[in-house]
């Protein structure tokens, strides 16, 4: 599989991995199975090479969040760190929280992972499970540390998952209204039209991932966010 790597211009000299398009629409495996071993120990390697600052806001999830490379621009009053990898499932995530959340000792992290792990065939309470795992993980260790919850956004490639899409952001939802340390970013509403239907223009040609004005949503969503959190 060819793999693309390119670098984002970073204070926190994060790492953007553009990964190819065979990575991109492939099936996702369950998680906990080792194939993303190669993106995680680059993420150490460059850890070791240039420590990220602590006390940082960390991002971390599947693609959208992977090829996200424009978020010290988009948040230049914050230390960020992109720790994004795609094709991965929320389960995967979890499994590697402790190599790529944890060390770092972030105040805050940003979430975004489950449309994989629905297109794969889990259910709502599965990827809502696992979201509840990360979140028991990193509060074991770091119990101040605040989450946030990016919704799942309405993907027009994927525009048939959207009711089990909409059933986990309102378990997302209801676990934020629960918990002060849990805040949900709603992407998903500013990202459908008027008849309810995702917006063609924020994506690219594959109608999954996100071009800049998706992202320029996101931002809008997260910026309040995140600056009421410093």
């Amino acid at each position: 599989m060819h793999v693309l790597v390119r670098r984002c211009r970073r204070a926190s000299v994060a790492l953007c991995l553009v990964l190819g398009a065979t990575r991109a629409h492939a099936q996702p495996a369950p998680a906990d199975t080792g194939r993303f071993e190669p993106e995680i120990r680059q993420f150490e390697q460059l850890d070791r090479q240039t420590p990220p600052p602590r006390d940082a806001v960390v991002f971390v999830g599947s693609s959208s969040i992977r090829m996200w490379c424009t978020l010290d621009r988009d948040f230049p009053t914050l230390r960020v760190v992109n720790r994004g990898f795609g094709g991965s499932e929320m389960g995967d995530v979890v499994h590697y929280t402790a190599r790529i959340v944890l060390p770092y000792a972030p105040r805050t992290v940003v979430v975004y992972a489950g449309d994989n792990d629905l297109m794969a065939g889990k259910t709502p309470a599965d990827v809502h499970d696992a979201y509840r795992r990360f979140t028991a993980m990193v509060h074991e260790r770091l119990p101040g540390t605040r989450l946030v919850y990016v919704s799942i956004k309405p993907s027009p490639s994927r525009e048939k998952l959207l009711p089990q899409v909409r059933a986990t952001n309102a378990l997302l939802r209801a676990d934020a209204r629960r918990d002060s340390l849990i805040t949900y970013a709603d992407v998903y509403t500013p990202m459908l039209d008027r008849a309810g239907r995702p917006r063609r223009e924020l994506f690219g040609a594959d109608m999954l991932h996100m071009n800049s004005s998706g992202y320029a949503i996101w931002r809008t969503v997260l910026a309040p966010l995140l600056t009421a959190s410093r």
